[in-house]
């Protein structure tokens, strides 16, 4: 890095942990704290129940405090990331970036501990004594051989986890891209030479987990400043150098490199040259893990070994070795049921899930995190990107079902596939929500054309469908530019083999396409000319041909274009035999559950016909995600106080809703506010039909609509499901440009869904 951007980056790092407010932790309440009531409860006299419960049995203290979901973080800042034995103090803010790490990546609260105390028994005393306080212990950036005397302490006297993760995460990581790149280069554990420099803590545990994966220990080559560790060594030596001696005599780091299948470095820059990896074996491994310079640079070692891999501990070079891919999974599992230890099953589940996921179809969400790079499991994808969000099921629940055959859970999971079911929900934010509208689309098998097939987002759904679902993807497309996007998003699936394709520029059943498109347009001033060129150019109308025709069950289009345009073909077509667009439903995930808001695109000005319809549509759609529809007709004006265009055309709907004598609960007209808050309500209207909060919004306008759907996305952190197409018997479906692949799969579940269910 140039003088420039070092500057550059000092200054964002430094604004970045000063403002707005400094520092990257704060603590928030869990429960409500806004009345006597509230005080009562969360201290004197309540709280003395909590108290005496867990007096008399220890284990409620995770049913009734944090504890059970509450990690510390103990440093003394003795070896601190590059930066060595910078003091307890310093090291503050590489600890409340490690317990950013744990809330963002795996849900897990986390205090910062550190500590003025260099004498490792005294060390250890302080963290055996907060084992009430915690439910595990992490222990960061402690010099060696220090940390390996507190960890043996804390370990030995403590009953709930203690996690040194600059030895085992660091271990863990190296040992799921070793299991890849051996793989890769076709070589195992048993049969490989491993040539390694450091012999700090980091590297004293890669070695001993690659042992656990099968490497011999006659196999390996320690060296450190002072070169090979050999038997009778005073030098530098500690007892866990001792280990690895091999040898009588005094030898360098050139001396022993010959031959070697896989370096290992966790020392400093420059240790390993570009002479020393020429002599190295065939399809090396070359593990340069030195931050932030590394033992080699990547071009160096393919300048004279093309075909090595290569894994560094950096994010500008492929293979980044990065312990966020363990820690906070591995400490999920073990909290979550309870584990008395972060034990070697454990963590050999965690090197096997992560290593698997490198190995599986990259994740839409993690290709959307890292645009532009190949996220294909090869020589430079050796393991997981640390924000692909399946690591969390995948890694938590096979740590967990570790812990539980190897005897430490001491709350054990009955169901696991459930518990991985709902790590995922925590990540997937719709999954939860969307459990029924699957196992309802999982009834039956149903064809969804896909117009704009060539998007990527379109190309991951599709996967997902295949992977996930019963339903069957047709992409309309160019097959050569699906095939090569799907091969360069890293997909398994090619077209015409994983599912059908039609191609608007070649397809046998052109004539038989427009030929329909014609016969139902004819009268409306589509001409043969016009039919066949819409049929070449025109993707949304070539699926909604295909639904008319009964070779399609429902089309998903709208991951570009105006939601409009692609209704008047949808409609040209599908809108017969009793169905018609009756309004674009949008379901808001938010923190405190969902919010459904319609009709967001269809009529600019409903009149009270159609808003009633809207609002038997809503419910009927509702239903669909298992929840009571309660709907609030908002506008303006509140129970009759403004006679404004909106309040009169809601009082009319409202009409029409009273004479149809209907088995859901619906209410207006009214404020968003009086919707949204009972006390409110009861307050301007006693006698309200409604209950509780309403969970669906219908709007006077699209407007008003489109507006509390984008707010909601934009401020409030919604994540949408749809828009849903009402009224169109789920024979299509239009999304919006800013629809994920992960909402794509969605909407063909809702899609998904058999005709006759829902309207």
């Amino acid at each position: 890095m140039t003088e420039d951007s070092n500057d550059s980056l000092r200054q964002r790092a430094l604004a970045y942990h000063a403002g707005p407010k400094p520092g990257k932790l704060e603590v928030r309440a869990t429960k409500p704290l806004a009345n006597g009531r509230d005080l009562s409860l969360a201290y004197s006299p309540g709280v003395a129940e909590a108290c005496l419960e867990i007096k008399a049995d220890p284990a409620h203290a995770e049913s009734y405090t944090g504890r059970g979901n509450l990690v510390a973080v103990v440093t003394n800042g003795t070896a601190v990331l590059g930066l060595g034995n910078i003091g307890a103090l310093a090291s503050k803010p590489v600890m409340e970036g490690k317990a950013v790490l744990f809330k963002k990546f795996a849900g897990i609260d986390c205090f910062d501990i550190e500590l003025n105390e260099s004498d490792p028994e005294k060390l250890a005393d302080i963290v055996c004594a907060l084992e009430p306080t915690f439910g595990a212990i992490n222990l960061e950036d402690i010099k060696a051989p220090d940390c390996f005397i507190v960890e043996k302490l804390c370990r030995e006297r403590m009953n709930i986890p203690v996690f040194h993760d600059d030895q085992h995460g660091t271990a863990i990581v190296v040992g799921a891209a070793a299991t890849n790149a051996l793989r890769l280069a076709g070589k195992s554990f048993a049969d490989i030479k491993v040539v390694s420099t450091g012999g700090g803590a980091a590297g004293i545990a890669c070695l001993n987990m690659l042992l656990k994966l099968g490497l011999k220990r006659e196999n390996v080559w320690l060296c450190d400043l002072d070169g090979l560790v050999y038997r009778g060594r005073e030098a530098g030596m500690t007892p866990q150098k001792a280990e690895y001696a091999q040898g009588d005599s005094p030898a360098s780091l050139s001396d022993v490199i010959e031959g070697a299948d896989l370096f290992l470095g966790l020392s400093g820059p420059g240790v390993l040259t570009r002479e020393m990896v020429a002599r190295m074996a065939d399809r090396p491994v070359v593990f340069a893990l030195a931050n932030p310079n590394p033992e080699i640079t990547p071009d160096d070692v393919r300048a004279v070994k093309p075909d090595a891999i290569i894994a560094t501990g950096r994010s500008d070079f492929p293979n980044q070795v990065n312990n966020v891919l363990c820690f906070p999974f591995i400490f999920r599992g073990a909290l979550d049921v309870g584990a008395s230890e972060i034990n070697d099953a454990m963590q050999i589940a965690c090197i096997e899930g992560i290593a698997a996921l490198a190995r599986a179809t990259t994740s839409a969400e993690a290709a959307a995190a890292y645009k532009g790079e190949q996220l294909t499991f090869g020589p430079d994808y050796l393991i997981p990107k640390p924000f692909d969000p399946r690591l969390m099921g995948v890694v938590a629940s096979a740590v967990a079902e570790a812990a539980m055959s190897s005897g430490v859970a001491k709350r054990p999971i009955d169901d696991i596939a459930a518990y991985r079911a709902k790590l995922n929900q925590a990540v997937f934010r719709s999954a939860l929500i969307m459990r029924p509208v699957f196992a309802a689309a999982a009834t039956t098998t149903r064809r969804i054309a896909f117009a704009e097939g060539e998007d990527e987002r379109v190309l991951r759904a599709a996967q997902a469908m295949l992977e996930e679902t019963t339903d069957t993807p047709i992409l309309i497309g160019r097959p050569d530019v699906i095939e090569m996007r799907a091969e360069r998003a890293g997909l398994t699936i090619r077209p015409r083999v994983d599912f059908e394709i039609v191609n608007p520029e070649n397809d046998p059943r052109y004539r038989d396409y427009w030929g329909s498109y014609h016969s139902v347009m004819e009268r409306h001033g589509v001409t043969p000319d016009l039919a066949r060129a819409i049929m070449r150019t025109n993707t949304t109308a070539i699926g909604a041909v295909m639904v008319y025709r009964e070779e399609a069950d429902s089309l998903i289009c709208g991951t570009f274009g105006q939601y409009l345009w692609h209704l008047k073909y949808i409609s040209q077509l599908l809108a017969r035999d009793g169905l018609h667009p009756v309004g674009a439903l949008s379901l808001m995930i938010l923190e405190d559950g969902p919010l459904f808001i319609a009709d967001t695109h269809i009529h600019a000005q409903p009149t009270p016909e159609q808003i009633a319809e809207t609002v038997i549509a809503t419910a009927r759609h509702v239903r669909r995600f298992g929840i009571a529809p309660k709907i609030a007709l908002c506008s303006g004006s509140q129970f009759g106080n403004l006679d404004s265009d909106s309040g009169r055309r809601m009082r009319a709907a409202l009409d029409i809703l009273d004479a149809m004598a209907l088995d859901f609960a619906y209410e207006g007209e009214m404020h968003i506010d009086s919707a949204l808050d009972p006390e409110l309500r009861a307050r301007i209207f006693p006698n309200s039909r409604l209950e509780g909060q309403a969970n669906a919004l219908v709007f006077a306008n699209t407007d008003a609509a489109g507006a509390a759907r984008n707010i909601l996305k934009m401020k409030a952190g919604g994540l949408e499901v749809g828009p849903i197409l009402m009224g169109m018997g789920n024979r299509a479906h239009i999304v919006t440009p800013s629809i994920t692949a992960r909402g794509l799969l969605n909407i063909s579940a809702l899609a998904g869904t058999p005709v006759a269910t829902y309207g």
